[in-house]
């Protein structure tokens, strides 16, 4: 299981964001540039579709795929006390050659992704990661380096933490809480609840930037 928030922020004031996140967490960043490709179940697979991930960090020296399903999210009063969302998550290492493996599953390619961007891994009351990146879209297939952005002028904050059914209250708590710093520049929410840009953005960044001896 994981327990997960996303929101966005403004190109602009992505800077300010990596300056706070570096004093709150007290480590260095890790570059990304992730391709991601996303597969869907054909209908001879049964009559619910499945998706899952098929995901390459092109930044590291020695590129390796990850497969990855991220199935239901917990449902009931427990789920909707808490302000993240709790899902089930399954992740593993695979070859080069999972993609013909899946294919010859009966998985067809859906859609793909570049998401270019850093990530901080840190302990706080839980084992954290904050995933800051630009989405972009690839105009011809698996052409990276010619992905154009999504959204251009915006990307995509991600703040992760593994969990299990027995301790998923610490952790969405301990998550919750982390996030709470991030709220002048960002606000964070369950996915699929869009929330838009904070009013307070440009200020907070403006005295982050400003503190840190960054001019602008």
């Amino acid at each position: 299981m994981e327990c997960v928030v996303q929101g966005i922020i403004e190109t602009q004031h992505v800077e300010a964001l990596e300056i706070l996140l570096q004093g709150l967490c007290g480590v260095h960043r890790e570059r990304l540039r992730i391709h991601e490709l996303c597969l869907k179940s054909g209908p001879n697979l049964g009559l619910v579709a499945s998706e899952v991930r098929l995901l390459c960090d092109l930044e590291q020296p020695e590129p390796t795929w990850i497969v990855r399903h991220i199935g239901g999210a917990m449902r009931g009063s427990g789920a909707e006390q808490i302000s993240v969302l709790v899902r089930t998550m399954v992740e593993s290492k695979v070859s080069k050659n999972v993609l013909r493996l899946f294919h010859a599953l009966g998985y067809r390619l859906d859609h793909e992704l570049l998401r270019v961007g850093f990530a901080f891994h840190f302990q706080r009351g839980a084992s954290i990661t904050v995933t800051v990146s630009s989405v972009n879209k690839m105009l011809k297939l698996h052409a990276t380096d010619e992905a154009v952005p999504v959204t251009p002028g915006i990307q995509m904050v991600e703040v992760t933490a593994p969990a299990s059914s027995e301790n998923y209250s610490e952790v969405a708590a301990a998550v919750s809480s982390f996030c709470e710093y991030l709220a002048p520049l960002l606000h964070l929410s369950k996915p699929g609840t869009s929330t838009g840009v904070v009013p307070t953005a440009a200020a907070a960044a403006a005295s982050l930037m400003s503190d840190a001896g960054v001019t602008t």
